[in-house]
């Protein structure tokens, strides 16, 4: 009997990386459904609320969502190597563009916030989605980080990076909700974002040069 003839496309290394790439694509599905969601209900409680923080936060969501998508883009690239380098630096590019304009809207309304020194409702709504972000997108980041280090990806690293600073901003306006709402500390939540803006913008301007973080532990 004639052995069985594997073709190249069937080997382990194949079916691994095929496995990463559809367990990439459930995770920015994930993400947009979750952004759209955290979106909504930043966007509604701040409006009611009258919160630059909360607006901004659900911006950032939406900001977020954009970048997802881009990644989905960079996903299916992946039958044809040559086209999957090239998608992988446009991705990387184009969310550090997302980077940038996070930093730029976190920046101009923090210091709108303390220059007209914004006094927001107290807002329950915004309160539990705080909490619950910074519980979801530390997870979610940290997944994104593993498929990216195992498929090389910068692009998706970078995206990795968005869920970090959600968490971190989504921290910053659960501090910026309770001081307010328990000590009158209208100013602490714009302070804390200001703190992150240069962070964010770093990462931005990395992305826009096509230049990869040193942990990233994604191929070069």
């Amino acid at each position: 009997m004639k052995p069985l003839a594997i073709h190249p496309a069937h080997t382990p290394v194949a079916l691994d990386r095929t496995a990463l790439v559809a367990r990439g694509r459930r995770l920015e599905y994930f993400t947009i459904a979750w952004n759209a969601f955290e979106a909504t209900v930043a966007l509604a409680s701040g409006l009611l609320a009258g919160s630059i923080a909360l607006v901004g936060f659900g911006l950032d969501s939406v900001i977020e969502t954009i970048s997802a998508g881009i990644l989905l883009w960079r996903l299916h690239a992946e039958d044809d190597p040559l086209r999957r380098e090239r998608a992988d630096r446009t991705a990387h590019r184009l969310v550090g563009i997302c980077f940038l304009l996070l930093a730029a809207y976190v920046a101009v309304e923090s210091v709108r916030a303390l220059w007209i020194k914004a006094q927001p409702e107290r807002s329950i709504p915004g309160i539990l989605i705080a909490i619950a972000a910074v519980v979801v997108m530390p997870l979610l980041g940290r997944a994104k980080r593993r498929v990216a280090a195992q498929m090389g990806s910068r692009a998706l690293h970078a995206d990795s990076r968005q869920a970090d600073f959600c968490a971190y901003l989504s921290a910053f306006l659960l501090a910026g909700l309770l001081l307010h709402a328990l000590l009158g500390w209208w100013w602490a939540d714009p302070v804390a974002a200001l703190v992150m803006t240069p962070i964010i913008a770093r990462e931005g301007v990395q992305g826009l040069r096509g230049e990869g973080c040193d942990d990233c532990g994604c191929a070069h």
